[in-house]
C-alpha cells in the first residue's frame, strides 16, 4: 500500500492541461453508463458552518476505484485554516485491497473541480471570450480562474465577494497572472462586464438574476452541491438556451436544478444532456454566439476515481 502525503502529491500533480482529458474521459464514462456511482453521503455540521461528504465511483474496465471523504468548513479562513480538507482511498477493483491512501487534504478535490470548470468553459462558452467574472474569493475562485485560462485567452477578470476587503486580498494573490483584475460592487455589475461567469460560494440564496445576464454569456455554477445551497435565480434554468448538468441525477437533488424543480419552474421529468454527452457531441451544447449557457457542477465520484488513479500512477512512477 502506497501512502501519499500532500507534499508528495503536490510535487507530481498540478493544475494543467494534462488533467483535462483525464476528467473528460471520466465524464464520458458516466454518460455512457459505464460506471457504478452511489448517491453522495453528506453530514452537515451547522454549528460550525461545515459539511463532510463521501463520494465514490467504479468505472468499468479500470483496475482501481476511489472512495473520497471531503470536508468544507467555510469559517476556517477566519482562523487561518483552509476551508477544504479530505483524503482519498484507492482500492483494487478485483479484490478490494487498498492500493493507496492519498492524504491530499482536499488538494485533489480542488484540482478536479477546477478542471471540471475548465471543461465546461471549453465546450459551452464562446471561443473568443476574454472577460470572466468570479463570484466568491476562496480557493475555488482562484483555481476556477486559472483553469479557465487553460482553455480561453482571458484578458480581464472581475471579482465579487460579500466582503470587499476579502476580494481585494484575493486579487493580491493573483499578481502572477497576466490579467487586468478588478473588484465589482455588485453581482449585477459583474454580470454586465463578463462573458463567462463562475459562481463559487456556499450561498443559500440566489446571487445572480436572469435579467442581469447578457446574451452569449456562459455560467458555471459550482457552489451549489447541497440541497440548501443556491447561487442562481431558478428562472435562469428555464430561460437559458442550454442547461448542462455534470450529472442530472445529482443536480436534480443537490444543484441549481433542484431549486427550479422545487419551485415548479422545471418538471422533474425533463431530460437534459449531461456534460459527458456534450464532450462526446459538442453539438448538444452551445448552438450560436448569443446562447446563454449554464453548467451545473455538483462534483461526481468519477472525477475522484479519475484523479486518484492518475495521481497514484504518476507518484508511483516518479517515486
Amino acid at each position: 500500500m502506497l501512502i501519499l502525503k500532500k507534499r508528495d502529491i503536490i510535487k507530481n500533480i498540478h493544475l494543467n492541461k494534462e488533467l483535462i482529458p483525464i476528467i473528460e474521459q471520466a465524464f464520458k464514462s458516466l454518460s455512457k453508463g459505464q460506471t457504478t456511482m452511489p448517491p453522495i453521503m453528506r453530514i452537515d455540521i451547522e454549528k460550525y458552518h461545515g459539511e463532510s461528504d463521501v463520494k465514490a465511483a467504479y468505472i468499468e474496465g479500470l483496475d482501481s476505484f476511489a472512495i473520497k471523504i471531503a470536508s468544507g468548513f467555510f469559517d476556517n479562513p477566519k482562523i487561518g485554516l483552509p476551508s477544504s480538507n479530505g483524503l482519498m482511498v484507492l482500492l483494487d477493483s478485483q479484490t478490494g485491497v487498498i492500493k493507496s491512501v492519498l492524504l491530499d487534504e482536499g488538494y485533489l478535490t480542488d484540482l478536479r473541480t477546477a478542471i471540471a470548470g475548465a471543461i465546461a468553459t471549453k465546450y459551452l462558452s464562446n471561443l473568443h471570450s476574454t472577460r470572466v467574472g468570479i463570484i466568491g474569493a476562496g480557493i475555488q475562485a482562484k483555481l476556477q480562474l486559472k483553469a479557465i485560462m487553460l482553455v480561453r485567452k482571458i484578458k480581464k477578470a472581475t471579482i465579487w465577494a460579500r466582503d470587499i476587503s476579502k476580494a481585494n486580498n484575493f486579487i493580491r494573490t493573483l499578481h502572477d497572472l497576466n490579467l487586468e483584475i478588478t473588484t465589482s460592487n455588485s453581482c449585477e455589475e459583474l454580470a454586465n462586464n463578463s462573458e463567462i461567469i463562475v459562481t463559487t460560494t456556499p450561498s443559500k440564496s440566489p446571487l445572480l438574476d436572469y435579467n442581469w445576464i447578457k446574451k452569449g454569456t456562459h455560467i458555471t455554477a459550482m457552489g451549489s452541491d447541497a440541497e440548501h445551497k443556491n447561487e442562481l435565480d431558478p428562472i435562469i434554468i428555464k430561460r437559458c438556451d442550454k442547461y448542462i448538468p455534470d450529472n442530472q441525477s445529482q443536480t436534480s437533488v443537490l444543484g441549481e436544478l433542484n431549486h427550479a424543480i422545487q419551485k415548479n419552474i422545471i418538471s422533474s421529468s425533463t431530460k437534459f444532456s449531461d456534460l459527458g454527452d456534450v464532450i462526446m457531441n459538442p453539438k448538444l451544447g452551445r448552438n450560436n454566439k448569443d446562447d446563454i449557457t449554464i453548467c451545473d457542477l455538483t462534483g461526481t465520484g468519477v472525477q475522484d476515481t479519475a484523479i486518484a488513479r492518475h495521481t497514484y500512477n504518476l507518484c508511483k512512477k516518479n517515486k
